[in-house]
């Protein structure tokens, strides 16, 4: 019986793989990372109206736009009319890195406002509890599945 069988160096995987199927292109193509950068594509116009305003914004934050020679794959999508020369501009949008260390400054400050917030919501709250019918504050959530009775 194992005289039929085929030795296994001549068995593959790839006659069981099924066929590649289609898929939409991507409409942002993705950046080669650079370690300790944080990459993102920031809105400079709508509609080609100019977003002066929000790309001012974000460069005060510590964006800096993306020049070509760091990622010579974008070279077949520059805009020839973009009022960012030698950068990586897609329908309105501009490529920009930032450190890393930057994002996780900015997520916790974030996340330290939003501590803040919730917590002046619950002594707000917990200013009208009355010991005769006490408030509750639980801030957990249940998900059930199957019937009810």
């Amino acid at each position: 019986m194992a005289e039929n069988r085929l030795a296994r160096e001549l068995e593959t995987r790839a006659q069981q793989e099924r066929p590649k199927q289609w898929t939409p292109p991507e409409l942002l193509p993705e950046p080669d990372k650079q370690p300790g950068f944080t990459y993102r594509w920031i809105r400079i116009s709508t509609l080609n109206n100019a977003d002066p305003r929000n790309i001012s914004a974000k460069f005060r934050e510590g964006w800096e736009a993306v020049k070509l020679e760091e990622q010579p794959k974008f070279q077949l999508l520059i805009d020839p009319t973009s009022r960012f020369k030698d950068n990586i501009e897609v329908g309105g949008l501009l490529l920009c890195k930032t450190p890393t260390e930057l994002v996780e400054q900015r997520n916790a400050y974030y996340q330290k406002q939003s501590e803040q917030q919730v917590e002046a919501v619950d002594n707000s709250l917990m200013k009208q509890n009355d010991p005769r019918m006490p408030l509750f504050n639980e801030r957990r959530s249940e998900t059930s599945f199957g019937r009810g009775k």
